[in-house]
């Protein structure tokens, strides 16, 4: 029995391709995909024209959710035509020289096969249609054995583009249901077709380090064909998802150590960020909306969720779909939250307001929704964005409310606090004043917000450097939140947390610490000893007792704060990887390096968990714990820290780049101590020749104002001056360079602990010397 005919006209504009893709069966891809399918069909009153493929054609199963059984040519059929027609081309003497030649060849193959006869209608409601696997008659097995994926590829490697791109001009949505494994089909669907790439897992390591491979190698595939840059978008679908067991889907989401998971969430933030090159990505929001449900009622036959539970609410799977779809066919990318997602959508909706009817009922809210999504992008850790939204936001409430009205006031305050991030701080403190007189006309001296305004002031002056103007002002906001507010309102104890802050730039540290005394001790009581604020004072307060020399005591403070943030924050959490850093320099300076070593190995392994291998961030911890082991004896254990810190260096930046130099000179010290070690029975200390280059090496940084370079090479060349038995010369040529470099860079606090250092270093000398006298 004939299929019947269709006739499909072009779009206005091409569709998308996308291919949901699984590394073994049993994860309901071709269940998501159905379903996916019907919700794209209805939208715009059921008019968006959609088609599926089902291209897993050793076990096709698509027909089985539309009770589609008439037995109509598919997939199979369609490329055996394709290569009956490639043979008659190739008989007649065609030969391609180029890629042009050989998207000409497949277009004279699609334009001699009429495709339309190889897809059906499965939904009269809506323009839903299929492409079966293929007619399954006595020699479908037999047929389909004999085609040959990749003799049909090497005869004309732009047909499946092409294929594509000719199904993308006649439906708004071409729906791939793609063969698992590693198999020549599963590469087409995967890599050749798709302009999007669904992977559909379940959480166990099978699955994952299948997809893991398979996405690798599609992007891969893109970036070093010429023939194929095209962007390639992918977005991970979890599936069969138990609700019940909220541990065990917390640990194969974000990772167990202890029980060896990695975590689905951390490895696709990994494989993402290095797939596009990112510095840092999250996928908290998308995971948190997109996780399909295992449910008794769709675990058994082919039935299509979305047409049974249409309730909506929030144990659906329709619901879960339809979130899905707010990322797929949006434009967005996973790791764009859905509060952005939001933002965006209504901006766009305002923007298209305003141009058929301009007036402040419309362009207020956008205003508002653009300060959001800037605060949004601010904490999010992109800063451009959020500026630019930022900019555009007071821009609008100047222009319709003035420059001092209470909005658009509080839109500058927001402005000037990123400004002052990015250190752009001549900008940001003009704000700032503008926002202060302004707040202090129209509000009062004493009002909240005026003091608010003062004391974001104050902060910006302290970044710039005017200690005294900053002390001043926070000196008259602390005595009005006193008078008014009270000695432990949480107000009042920020203004005394701010003002210990600068007296700590000062060098006024006894003074600083007893203030953070009294903070830490009534934020305890107020908000408990792991509240944030309470951890943030703490932490300040560290600081100053690692100042003042009393590093036993800072130790014990960060090791109880880090303790607190592992458990709220978790163990990769920004502000956690913060402490740890800072935990490990002090115990550093206490001489422990075993304890060093082990918060070093710890970070490293974080870092490359939300870094990648290859960030800076990652390098910088891989030489820290390299300095561990070199202080411990461990000498080819750091040889071999300093190897892929210096490999990754030269592939990324170049043998002759700064920091290559800079790793390579530090290897090269390190093989020198074993050089030595093995010549002499002991380590000897730095060689002359290198601390002589590295100390050029410095000087040249700081003349070229290549402060990030030189500040990395200074931490190294630091702890190398500091040990015994350096020359008196080159200690001295070092140490003043190294205050060179920050008193340019104005970092007075690393000036004094150098300043410290030294003195600590020729006091223990001398005791040495001492002793040795005796």
């Amino acid at each position: 029995m004939e299929c019947p005919r269709l006739s499909l006209p072009p779009l206005s504009a091409p569709g998308e391709v996308v291919t949901f893709y699984s590394y073994k069966g049993g994860t309901g891809r071709t269940m998501a995909l159905s379903n996916i399918a019907v919700l794209l069909a209805r939208r715009d009153n059921a008019s968006v024209p959609v088609l599926m493929l089902d291209w897993d054609m050793e076990a096709p199963g698509l027909h089985h959710y539309f009770d589609q059984h008439q037995e109509c040519p598919g997939v199979l059929e369609f490329f055996e035509a394709c290569r009956e027609q490639l043979e008659l081309l190739g008989a007649t003497g065609f030969a391609a020289d180029g890629e042009h030649d050989y998207a000409a060849l497949a277009e004279r193959v699609l334009d001699a096969i009429d495709w339309q006869q190889y897809v059906v209608r499965v939904d009269q409601g809506s323009p839903l249609y299929l492409m079966r696997a293929g007619r399954f008659d006595a020699s479908y097995s037999e047929r389909l054995a004999q085609m040959r994926w990749d003799q049909l590829f090497d005869a004309c490697p732009a047909l499946f583009r092409c294929f594509a791109d000719t199904l993308a001009r006649h439906f708004r949505y071409v729906l791939v249901d793609s063969r698992t494994g590693r198999t020549d089909s599963a590469g087409i669907c995967t890599t050749l077709l798709p302009r999007k790439l669904v992977v559909v897992f379940t959480p166990n390591r099978q699955s994952l380090e299948g997809v893991d491979a398979l996405v690798t190698r599609a992007i891969e595939y893109r970036r070093s064909h010429e023939d194929e840059q095209r962007p390639l978008l992918v977005y991970p679908l979890p599936s069969r998802i138990e609700m019940g067991d909220g541990a065990q889907r917390a640990e194969w989401r974000r990772g167990d150590s202890y029980k060896g998971i990695a975590g689905y969430q951390p490895m696709f933030e990994r494989l993402l960020r290095t797939s596009y090159g990112l510095p840092q990505i999250a996928l908290d929001s998308y995971f948190d909306e997109v996780q399909l449900q295992q449910t008794k009622t769709f675990a058994y036959g082919e039935q299509l969720a979305v047409r049974i539970d249409q309730g909506g609410d929030r144990f659906s799977l329709t619901r879960t779909f339809e979130a899905f779809l707010q990322w797929l066919t949006g434009g967005y990318f996973p790791w764009q939250s859905s509060r952005e997602i939001g933002l965006l959508a209504a901006i766009d909706e305002a923007r298209r307001a305003l141009q058929v009817e301009p007036g402040r009922a419309v362009a207020l809210p956008l205003a508002r929704d653009l300060a959001r999504l800037g605060e949004l992008y601010r904490k999010d850790g992109r800063p451009e964005p959020a500026l630019d939204a930022f900019r555009q936001s007071v821009e609008i409430r100047t222009r319709i409310l003035g420059g001092e009205h209470i909005d658009t006031l509080t839109g500058k305050s927001g402005m000037a606090r990123l400004l002052r991030q990015l250190g752009t701080l001549d900008e940001a403190r003009q704000l700032e004043e503008d926002v202060a007189r302004a707040r202090e006309r129209l509000q009062g001296a004493e009002h909240a917000d005026t003091l608010a305004a003062r004391a974001c002031l104050a902060q910006t002056m302290v970044r710039q450097g005017d200690y005294a103007a900053a002390l001043a002002l926070q000196d008259a906001v602390l005595a009005s939140q006193l008078r008014l507010l009270g000695s432990e309102h949480p107000r009042t104890l920020g203004a005394m947390a701010c003002r210990a802050t600068t007296l700590l730039h000062m060098g006024s540290l006894d003074e600083a610490r007893q203030l953070l005394d009294t903070v830490v001790a009534a934020r305890t009581r107020l908000f408990g000893a792991e509240h944030g604020d309470t951890l943030h004072s703490k932490l300040a307060l560290a600081q100053v007792l690692g100042r003042q020399g009393d590093l036993e005591g800072a130790r014990q403070l960060l090791d109880a704060i880090l303790q607190a943030q592992e458990r709220s924050l978790g163990l990769d959490h920004p502000v956690t990887l913060a402490t740890r850093d800072r935990l490990a320099d002090i115990v550093a300076g206490l001489g422990d390096w075993a304890g060093a070593r082990q918060l070093h190995e710890n970070q490293v392994a974080a870092r490359e968990r939300t870094r990648g291998l290859d960030h800076p961030e990652t390098l910088m911890s891989q030489r820290k714990l390299a300095e561990a082991l070199l202080r411990r004896g461990e000498l080819e254990a750091a040889r071999n820290v300093q190897q892929q810190v210096l490999e990754v260096h030269a592939r990324l930046l170049g043998e002759h780049h700064l920091d290559t130099l800079h790793s390579r000179m530090q290897l090269a010290g390190t093989m020198q101590q074993q050089a030595s070690l093995a010549d002499h029975g002991a380590p000897d200390t730095e060689e002359p020749e290198t601390l002589t280059s590295m100390i050029a090496m410095l000087q040249g940084m700081i003349e070229r104002e290549q402060y990030r370079q030189a500040g990395e090479l200074a931490e190294h060349l630091k702890s190398c001056l500091l040990r015994p038995g350096v020359a008196g010369n080159l200690r001295k040529r070092g140490m003043a360079q190294l205050k060179r470099l920050y008193k340019q860079q104005g970092d007075l606090d690393a000036l004094f602990a150098l300043q410290e250092d030294e003195v600590q270093a020729l006091e223990g000398a001398l005791s040495e010397a001492r002793i040795e006298q005796r």
